[in-house]
C-alpha cells in the first residue's frame, strides 16, 4: 500500500512499462538502504546492517594472534 500511494499514484502516469520498472527499482532501492527508520534509531538499514557486522566481525589487525615459537 505505501509503494501504491508512494510511486505509483503520485509519479503516474506512466508512459512505458520500463518506466514504471526503473521507478519500482529505484524505489525499492531507497526503502531498503537510504531511508531512515526510527527502529534502526533514525538510521538507514544499511548503516545499521554495516554497525551489526563490524562489531561482529572485529578486523584482524587490531587482534593480536600469539604464534607458537620455538624458542
Amino acid at each position: 500500500r505505501l509503494f501504491k500511494t508512494e510511486v505509483i499514484r503520485r509519479l503516474g502516469p506512466w508512459r512505458t512499462l520500463e518506466h514504471v520498472e526503473f521507478e519500482v527499482l529505484r524505489w525499492v532501492d531507497w526503502y531498503n538502504q537510504r531511508r531512515l527508520h526510527s527502529w534502526c534509531d533514525d538510521a538507514t538499514p544499511l548503516e545499521l546492517e554495516q554497525t551489526y557486522y563490524a562489531a561482529q566481525n572485529p578486523s584482524p589487525t587490531t587482534v593480536e594472534e600469539e604464534r607458537p615459537t620455538l624458542h
